[in-house]
């Protein structure tokens, strides 16, 4: 993937990001990002193969830069709710992106394939260090999948933000994680 200037290229993702925010995939154009970013089509196409792949790129970029760390706070339910509050926290600052695309992604299977295909499997929310630090204070008899464990906060998250509405706010993490994170992440972790 041939690269570019780090400023054109910032520019041209800024433009993707906020097209996107304003009016969806389907209605953003190549030609709307290049003018919007001072680049040339031409510019785009050696960098990225079309809109799909250049939305993906956003859209990992974003969610890479947008998961904080989780600090260490001595147990368990601090750390798991500490993974909810920072999910949350970047899902809010999505809520335009993730709501424009999130019907595009059913009608538009190569967004959606490219998309699964690029997505960071990084543990970004640091889950698999905060089952780690639970079975070394002895809060866990065994471990869990930290992958399989962050799906779950990302429902949880993305259901309250999609379907129910905030806030996700401190009560929200608390309840998240009283009643579904640490009782699945218990049984999971006997089951082991």
């Amino acid at each position: 993937m041939p690269s570019l200037d780090p400023g054109r290229e910032k520019a041209i993702l800024d433009a993707t990001f906020d097209l996107l925010s304003e009016m969806g995939y389907d209605r953003m154009s190549v030609d709307q990002i290049a003018k919007r970013a001072k680049a040339s089509k031409a510019t785009i196409y050696r960098r990225w193969a079309g809109k799909p792949e250049l939305v993906v790129d956003v859209i990992c970029r974003r969610f890479d830069m947008d998961v904080p760390p989780v600090p260490d706070t001595g147990s368990l339910r601090g750390d798991l709710v500490e993974v909810v509050r920072g999910l949350a926290a970047a899902a809010e600052r999505k809520h335009g992106l993730i709501m424009g695309l999130s019907s595009t992604l059913v009608s538009h299977q190569e967004l959606a394939r490219t998309l699964r295909e690029h997505m960071p499997v990084r543990d970004l929310a640091g889950t698999s260090l905060l089952i780690e630090r639970a079975v070394a204070r002895g809060e866990l008899p065994g471990a869990v999948e930290a992958g399989r464990l962050f799906e779950i906060v990302e429902a949880l998250v993305w259901h309250r933000l999609i379907f129910i509405g905030p806030p996700l706010d401190d009560a929200f993490a608390a309840e998240s994680v009283d009643g579904v994170l640490l009782p699945l992440t218990h049984a999971w972790a006997a089951r082991s």
